[in-house]
């Protein structure tokens, strides 16, 4: 794996023919790598705090003495779209979802323009605060108070993604983007455990949120040991780019040199030249994104919402289908939801592989990870058997969650030497878009039939399908060949 600055420093043979440049190189490989398991913890201990809270919002607010409506306004959680929405570091609620829809683009592009570390750190420092006042909310003013930082500036995930994209080469970047998913998503796995054996104490939601409080404290304590040895270097890119064409790199400061393709000083004697406020800088980035994504990236955007609908469906009535087509009863299922998220957890360490087999080609992997997820969903819908439908729910945790990783991959490819911050902002936004149209389009479904709300999201993978079919990009594992069409 290729790590540092998207370059393979050439190690020599041996101990007695390494040279002093071949050294640094290898010291810094050997720094990006500690790095990079960093970046896995930060993954691992954001998944994990916030899934010690979420589970408890709904009966909090609730306790609160507000009335159902105005709980569903604030926040509505709900287990089952969590579990959807987990790979993405999201949970469900009104205020929140529409929190993340506005800021996760502008939070990318953000990061794109001040840099990952700085970013980084603030977004854990004030996800902190909010959690820290969800301990003290003892009044619905205060609870609504406390979501705000957390639905403003939770993109812990998007910006560590990010981060990993400058780290690692093209060729590495779906391989390393599913191991990320697969540390966060142990966290997952592990929080509830931990925040329902604390909520039986008194005073438990308060302890649990005080403790996730301390988690993303702690993270931040870590991000400071390792970032401040670390600075931003710009990589290489066409002096005809826009303003914020410049992809933030993570090399270590070493005393007898830089790492092997860290080409810093044109790009900080062009930033020294220009001196704008960032709040500019991040508007005229947006303004210049704008064209790509309409040109460029419509496509997998659009694919994206169809495919994350088409899976919220199929868990929004999870619990309630299994109930009355088999009469399941919610603690089998509750194991069921658990074996499936664990096996999509370990489903990260299959991208590598399968990218292989597939010559690198996310395009045609996402292709045929949607084809079987429809294929699934209509084998769910449509079965009398609960094997059946413990077979269609193994083969969707490791379908999903490799489409998840390869449509991420996908993004970047495509959007080249373009800001990688805000492309997977952008991409948040998308699936907030999906989050707030799935429980409206479940609830439409649910009248219909137990069966509806997947039925629907197999048609809606379909038509994803098709958009893919149509639109096959002309070439394979590389999208700047794709931008050079446009």
């Amino acid at each position: 794996m290729a790590l540092g600055v998207r370059g393979r420093g050439a190690l020599g043979q041996g101990l007695a023919s390494e040279t002093p440049v071949t050294a640094t190189a290898s010291s810094g490989a050997v720094s990006s790598r500690r790095f990079l398991l960093w970046l896995y913890l930060v993954g691992f201990l954001d998944l994990f705090g916030v899934s010690m809270v979420v589970p408890l919002l709904n009966l909090h607010v609730r306790s609160l003495g507000v009335s159902p409506v105005v709980a569903g306004i604030v926040e509505k959680g709900r287990m089952d779209l969590l579990h959807a929405e987990a790979r993405e570091g999201r949970n469900s609620g009104s205020s929140y979802g529409i929190l993340q829809l506005f800021s996760s683009t502008f939070v990318g592009c953000w990061s794109d323009v001040i840099g990952r570390r700085s970013s980084l750190l603030v977004c854990i420092l004030l996800s902190a605060l909010g959690y820290l006042l969800l301990g003290m909310s003892t009044n619905v003013f205060l609870f609504t108070l406390a979501r705000v930082p957390v639905g403003v500036f939770k993109h812990t995930l998007s910006i560590s993604r990010a981060l990993l994209s400058d780290l690692v080469t093209e060729k590495d970047r779906p391989l390393v983007l599913g191991q990320f998913n697969t540390a966060s998503g142990v966290g997952f796995i592990l929080g509830p455990v931990v925040g329902g054996y604390l909520t039986e104490l008194d005073g438990g939601f308060y302890v649990t949120a005080f403790i996730c409080c301390s988690v993303f404290l702690l993270n931040a304590g870590l991000g400071l040991v390792w970032l401040l040895p670390w600075r931003e270097a710009s990589l290489n890119v066409p002096d005809s780019g826009w303003s914020s064409d410049r992809k933030h790199a993570i090399v270590p400061i070493k005393s007898e040199g830089a790492l092997q393709g860290a080409a810093t000083a044109p790009m900080v004697r062009r930033s020294e030249t220009k001196v704008q406020a960032p709040w500019v800088e991040v508007m005229s980035a947006l303004k210049d994104m704008k064209n790509l994504i309409f040109s460029a990236l419509w496509d997998i955007f659009l694919v994206r919402l169809l495919m994350g609908v088409a899976v919220m469906l199929y868990y929004s009535n999870f619990v309630l289908a299994l109930d009355e087509r088999f009469g399941v009863r919610p603690k089998t299922t509750g194991y069921l939801i658990s074996y499936t998220s664990a096996l999509g957890t370990l489903a990260g360490f299959a991208v590598g592989p399968i990218l292989r087999l597939y010559k690198n080609n996310s395009h045609m992997v996402l292709l045929h990870s949607s084809a079987l997820t429809c294929l699934l969903l209509l084998l769910y819908s449509t079965t009398g058997s609960v094997a059946m439908v413990v077979f269609s729910s193994t083969l969707l945790s490791f379908s999903t969650s490799i489409g998840r990783t390869c449509i991420t991959d996908l993004q970047l490819s495509v959007g080249g030497a373009q800001a990688s911050g805000t492309i997977i902002g952008v991409g948040q936004s998308v699936t907030a878009v999906g989050r707030i149209l799935a429980p409206l389009l479940s609830g439409v479904a649910q009248e219909i039939s137990p069966c509806g709300p997947p039925s629907l999201g197999a048609a809606l993978a379909l038509v994803a399908i098709l958009i893919m079919t149509l639109n096959r990009p002309p070439f394979s594992g590389d999208g700047s060949e794709r931008l050079k069409q446009e």
